[in-house]
């Protein structure tokens, strides 16, 4: 029977597109099986095999976790070469970044007149409020400027004890800088004299803990010299400098070199200050000094631009004239030269015209000699009892007619010059004033000098002979540091700190030694030591290492039940590292073995600005220096 035409058709339609979806569905799985197939041969060749590859009709599905981002990128890039880049689709991951270095923490902090700032990178969990109240402390009245960055990491180790010991030091700097990093802090500041200075790095350096470096920078700023002085003496025993005084390092090596020149003797100090009346200085005074050796005895004193140059009474009237002839004409345009020949004294005066006085060192004051009238003697006698204490002056000195005018003057310089010593004699004549004695102040012989040739004027003579004597010691001072690390030195020297073999338990014959040791350490205070463990080189290093680390902190154990302070002091293991002998021997391993105790002295810091001028520079508080890079720096307890 045949079919209709119709049915017939349809049945054809219907069997076309099931051949058709067939062969499609064929063709499909093939694509993707050799779409996959190509991309994971590709990913394998490239040592991809993290990566999943599943074809999804003309799609290729990359899946996985890449251990960073270039790697799958490489991986996308190997399955381009193979399909069509518009068919791959990027379903990887990316493994977690692993922990990223901390950043370097610092924190620079600047206080000078206009306030505080503190800038630099610190720790997220630092209180930052809490840091800029103890700021404000040092100065209730100053503005602080928080101008900290901060980081969401771990605080360092030390970082607290570094910012608690850069707040102290700027409790005691009222201008200064200080750049702080969890094992260093760096100080640069400005003292008002030499002895401020000295007594800061002192007390800095003692209050620094024991684990944080240091680095102090701080500077004294020169002295204003008024009136700017230069004498210098030529006698029988040679020349010698009753005052110096020089406007830099070049000028005073000049004037030096001339005195030397002129025969220089003995010790000598030359003050490099501010106040020089003329920047030709030291031209002047190379010209006098050589004049004065060219006359031969005699004195020039140098009072900003006067100069008095006074020969001895014997010299050659001839020679004289010369030889000052030439000085005027070579000296520079605004020194003024006042030259004196003196004439012979006359024998025929009845008495000496004079007037002592003597100051004993208990401090009594003895007033003796010749005055013009009674309101002179009251005017001294005033005077000299508003110098040295009322209680302290006995006054014999009579009046007699016709003293020379400037006599009042003299005197009273005189006793103004003796109030600068601790013991003395003034002795005032019309021709000059003679002072001699004993003072604490090393610098006093030149502000003496300065003194009279402001205010005896020009081409009057005087004579110092005054001996520097370094005041006594506290009965409560602390001896000296470095005094301290000798006295242990010597002890251990004497008496060797040993232990038992193999251990670190001090041996029975080691106690006396540490007993002295901890009596010496009790006097000194609290300095900062580095007490360091070594051993010879038998064993191995690392056994070493820890051996000697035991044995540096057994020592600090046995001082503490001694009952010393130990809080500035630490405890090292520096093993065979630092021998002191040959560890062939065994005389010289057991001189490697060993314990040490060494001062932690604070480092060098080299910086461009410093002092007066790295604060001038400072125009606000709000405008600090950025924070300084910490390069080759070397510990301090290593020194």
């Amino acid at each position: 029977m045949r079919l209709p035409y119709f049915l017939t058709s349809a049945l054809i339609f219907v069997v076309s597109a099931g051949v058709c979806l067939l062969a499609a569905g064929f063709a499909v799985t093939k694509i993707e099986e050799t779409s996959e197939t190509a991309v994971r041969n590709a990913l394998s060749m490239q040592g991809h095999e993290w990566a999943e590859v599943q074809a999804d009709g003309l799609r290729v599905v990359l899946t996985g976790t890449a251990p960073d981002e270039a790697t799958r990128f490489n991986a996308l890039t190997a399955a381009g070469t193979q399909v069509d880049t518009s068919r791959v689709i990027d379903e990887m991951d990316i493994a977690p970044t692993a922990d990223l270095t901390p950043p370097k923490f610092s924190a620079e902090i600047l206080r000078n007149d206009s306030g505080i700032s503190v800038i630099g990178l610190v720790p997220a969990s630092v209180d930052r409020n809490a840091l800029m109240a103890r700021l404000q402390k040092l100065d209730p009245q100053a503005r602080v400027s928080d101008l900290l960055e901060t980081a969401d990491y771990k605080k360092p180790k030390g970082w607290d004890d570094a910012i608690s010991y850069a707040i102290l030091a700027l409790s005691k700097l009222p201008r200064a800088k200080v750049s702080a990093s969890p094992d260093l802090v760096k100080i640069t500041a400005i003292a008002d004299s030499q002895q401020e200075k000295e007594r800061l790095e002192q007390e800095l350096t003692r209050a620094a803990p024991p684990s944080l470096r240091i680095g102090l920078a701080i500077s004294a700023p020169r002295p204003v010299i008024t009136p700017f002085t230069l004498r210098y003496l030529i006698s029988e025993e040679g020349g010698q400098f009753d005052a110096c005084s020089a406007q830099d390092e070049k000028a005073r090596d000049t004037i030096v070199a001339a005195a030397q020149d002129a025969g220089l003797s003995g010790p000598y100090t030359c003050t490099i200050g501010l106040g020089v009346p003329s920047p030709r200085w030291a031209q002047a005074a190379e010209l006098s000094i050589r004049a004065l050796s060219e006359i031969g005895q005699g004195s020039v004193t140098m009072s900003d631009a006067d100069i008095t140059l006074i020969a001895e009474p014997n010299t050659n009237p001839a020679t004289f004239d010369k030889v000052v002839g030439e000085l005027e004409n070579a000296l520079p345009e605004v020194f003024a030269l006042h030259a004196v020949l003196p004439e012979p004294e006359n024998n025929e005066q009845a008495g000496p015209v004079e007037f002592t006085a003597t100051r004993s060192p208990e401090g009594l004051v003895q007033l003796r000699g010749r005055l013009g009238d009674d309101l002179q003697r009251d005017m001294i006698d005033s005077y000299a009892r508003a110098a040295f204490g009322s209680d302290q002056v006995h006054s014999a000195a009579r009046v007699v007619d016709q003293m020379p005018q400037d006599w009042p003057v003299r005197v009273l310089a005189g006793l103004e010059s003796l109030s600068w010593l601790n013991n003395g004699v003034l002795t005032v004549t019309p021709d000059k004033v003679e002072l001699t004695g004993v003072s604490h102040d090393d610098d006093a012989k030149a502000q003496i000098a300065g003194l009279l040739s402001d205010k005896l004027g020009d081409a009057q003579d005087f004579d110092l002979s005054i001996t520097y004597q370094p005041p006594p010691e506290p009965e409560d001072a602390l001896p000296d540091p470095e005094q301290c690390e000798s006295r242990i030195a010597e002890v251990q020297e004497t008496r060797k700190i040993t232990f038992e073999p193999g251990s670190a338990t001090v041996s029975s014959e080691s106690r006396d030694s540490l007993n002295q040791i901890a009596e010496i350490l009790r006097e000194c205070g609290p300095i900062r030591i580095e007490i360091q463990g070594h051993t010879d080189s038998q064993g191995r290093e690392e056994m070493n290492q820890q051996l000697s680390q035991s044995r540096a902190q057994s020592i600090l154990n046995e001082l503490r039940a001694r009952r010393v302070p130990t809080k500035s002091y630490s405890a090292a293991g520096y093993g065979e590292t630092q021998p002191i002998a040959d560890n062939d021997t065994e005389d010289g391993r057991e001189k490697n073995r060993r314990i040490e105790f060494r001062l932690i002295r604070p480092e060098p810091v080299t910086n461009q600005e410093t002092g007066l001028e790295a604060l001038e520079t400072q125009t606000s508080a709000t405008e600090p220096a950025p924070t300084e890079e910490e390069e080759s720096e070397t510990d301090a307890g290593d020194q």
